[in-house]
């Protein structure tokens, strides 16, 4: 038995509620000599559209695609609103539509897990031109013992198992992807790098709950009576065990790096 997901239908929290890269993120690409001004950058499952804000603000020529109509709504109006310019379009990592060689670096944040991940990564090598690098990364909060996250991921369990969505089984509960290594290697990538460091993130309660109302296991795939009472649960939750706002919930990031040679 499955679940289907849908993020269109979280669109607004999703925007509102759900922390994005941090900036340490994206200095830490600049640091390395990936990430500087003047690219051409393709951010695949933009969601939102927080990694394309990200490299806009930058200096790099954005263009990002996402297969959710919403999302990608949502996306162009917080980009609007900060005076950013990115080419949003609906479309799939699989099959873009752009053509070959034509861009410096490819991004896929926090969705790789969606796609079909061979097809996406022989698309990835297709659209890059040679030298040009794929980044694969990922902003997962971190489950400790005692922790709000193992609070209510427990919480989560009676209602939506997570044996119906393994999304976060690629990660191993830890926010690390080995896998991924596997997928760019098979596509042709070379010149493999990796890095990952951890970055806690203040949520206050209403955030919190908004944050679960944009996860893949509540409010992209229960129907609206689940989700409310999930919600209920959450903020008896909260109160009771952690009343303090906001609360530094723990979270890590995590990027792959790989050249087309």
């Amino acid at each position: 038995m499955s679940v289907s997901v849908d993020f269109g239908r979280t669109s607004s929290d999703y925007a509102k509620h759900r922390a994005g890269f941090p900036d340490a993120f994206f200095t830490r690409l600049e640091q390395d000599g990936v990430l500087r001004p003047g690219l051409r950058a393709l951010d695949l499952g933009t969601g939102t559209g927080t990694i394309a804000r990200g490299l806009a603000r930058r200096g790099c020529e954005v263009t990002a695609l996402d297969v959710s109509a919403p999302q990608l709504d949502a996306a162009r109006q917080l980009a609007r609103d900060e005076g950013l310019t990115v080419d949003f379009r609906e479309g799939r990592a699989e099959d873009t539509g752009l053509p070959s060689a034509s861009f410096d670096r490819v991004f896929a944040g926090q969705c790789w897990h969606w796609f079909d991940r061979a097809a996406a990564a022989r698309e990835a090598f297709r659209v890059l031109r040679p030298g040009g690098r794929l980044i694969i990364a990922h902003f997962d909060w971190l489950a400790l013992p005692g922790n709000v996250v193992e609070a209510t991921e427990t919480l989560m369990e009676d209602f939506s198992p997570r044996d119906l969505l393994p999304v976060d089984r690629y990660g191993h509960a830890v926010g690390i992807y080995p896998a991924w290594f596997l997928d760019v290697a098979l596509a042709g990538f070379q010149a493999v790098t990796s890095f990952s460091f951890d970055s806690p993130t203040p949520y206050t309660h209403v955030g919190w709950r908004g944050r679960m109302r944009a996860n893949a296991r509540i409010g992209a795939s229960l129907p609206p009576d689940a989700v409310a009472r999930f919600e209920a649960a959450l903020t008896a939750l909260l109160a009771e065990r952690f009343p303090h706002e906001p609360m530094s919930v723990p979270h890590r990031v995590f990027a792959l790096v790989a050249e087309r040679p």
